[in-house]
Parts: C-alpha cells; sequence; structure tokens
C-alpha cells in the first residue's frame, strides 16, 4: 500500500476529473455548512483536495485556510481558484500535526470525506478542538466504513495490495460520536445520507445547543 501523499498525488488528476456521486447530498451539506458561516468568519479546511468546497464557501468568509498533504492536489486547487478569481483562500501542503495551526484562531474548521482517511482521526479532531475559538464549529462529513457493504469491505484490503486504495480507518457512527464527544465537543447537528456516512456539525463549548436529527430550524430543503 502506498503513502498517503504519494497515493493522492498519483490520484489527483483523476481525483480532479471525478464527478460527485450524490449531488443532492452534497449540495444539502454545502446549505447546512453556509447556514453557520458568518462574513467576518476565519476558516481552516483540512484534506481540501483539489478545493472545490473551498472555493463554494469562500465567498461567505473572510478568509479560509485550505490544506491538504498532496502537493499535486493543491496545485491543481490553485489553479482553479486563480481562473475562479476567488483571493480569499490560502492553501498549504501539510497536515493538521505539521501545520501547527494557532490555538483559537478559527471560527470553523471543516473536515470533509477525510477522517476516515487518518490512522490517527483523535489526533485531527483534537488539533481541531484546539485550533477553533469558543463557540466555533467542527464540521465533518465521514465515511463509516464499518457501516458498508461487507462485499466492500472484503475489498479494501485487496486494492490496498494491489496500490488502488489508501489507508482507511473503520469508523462507525457511535465511534465517531465518542471520539467527538472525549475531545469536547457538542453535537449542535446530525444527519445521515446514507447509512454509511454521517454529516455532522460539532460545537466547541457551546451554548444551549441540542441534538438535530434533520434539519436545522432556519433551513429548508426545499429546492434541493
Amino acid at each position: 500500500m502506498k503513502d498517503s501523499k504519494t497515493f493522492w498525488d498519483n490520484s489527483a488528476q483523476r481525483y480532479a476529473k471525478s464527478r460527485i456521486q450524490d449531488e443532492v447530498a452534497y449540495r444539502k451539506k454545502l446549505e447546512i455548512t453556509q447556514h453557520y458561516l458568518q462574513p467576518d468568519w476565519s476558516v481552516l479546511e483540512f484534506g481540501c483536495g483539489t478545493g472545490s468546497t473551498a472555493m463554494v464557501h469562500a465567498p461567505c468568509v473572510k478568509e479560509v485556510l485550505a490544506t491538504d498533504i498532496s502537493g499535486n492536489m493543491l496545485a491543481i486547487a490553485a489553479q482553479k481558484a486563480k481562473d475562479a478569481g476567488i483571493g480569499n483562500i490560502r492553501f498549504q501542503q501539510g497536515t493538521l500535526e505539521s501545520i501547527h495551526p494557532p490555538a483559537a484562531s478559527f471560527d470553523a474548521v471543516l473536515g470533509l470525506n477525510i477522517l476516515h482517511l487518518l490512522e490517527d482521526p483523535d489526533s485531527a479532531i483534537s488539533a481541531s478542538y484546539k485550533a477553533l475559538k469558543p463557540g466555533g464549529v467542527f464540521i465533518t462529513s465521514t465515511a463509516l466504513v464499518k457501516e458498508m457493504n461487507p462485499f466492500v469491505r472484503m475489498l479494501i484490503p485487496l486494492m490496498q495490495v494491489l496500490k488502488l486504495a489508501p489507508y482507511v480507518n473503520r469508523l462507525d457512527k457511535e465511534d465517531l460520536l465518542a471520539r467527538l464527544s472525549n475531545t469536547g465537543f457538542r453535537i449542535d447537528y446530525l444527519w445521515q445520507p446514507a447509512a454509511e456516512s454521517v454529516f455532522i456539525v460539532a460545537r466547541k463549548q457551546p451554548h444551549n445547543c441540542r441534538l438535530f436529527s434533520g434539519e436545522p430550524s432556519s433551513l429548508s430543503s426545499d429546492g434541493l
């Protein structure tokens, strides 16, 4: 199995051309995220890939720091942002551990489709918590590998041996929720578009938060 950096460097061009599998769910996640974002916010996204989601959210906030382990991914992302005339995204190569974001410096941290690809998701969750200002939100969309079709789970090791897949962490929903809670997060919003995936907004030092199983009260799925 290739190390993660090499795998994603080699996959960058193919990844950039791939289509979103569930466009409706993706659009809903964007809408929910933008419900939380504010114009004066500083946002950190780790595992940003080719920058598509960072570019969508950039007009809604003051600034975005978008990071990824793959230099090839970031090269594509930077060119896309330049071509689109988006100037408030700063791209930086590295992991949360190597970048060391300053404590309490971001209003939101996005970890989208990345936690299940990390050998140590607890470290990323902890670093996200530390990087957030009090009341800030951690937003994650995570594949629940343990909940996937058994046949798919059986294929993963074979694909890794054939160098067709990166490391995959076999998370389930309860495991992920426990990791977030143990770090100090409170769940502000939870949605499962499918049994094998979950979208979560978790808040640092929340006030009067409650667990949502559907839309936040001010959101509507109309038009999705």
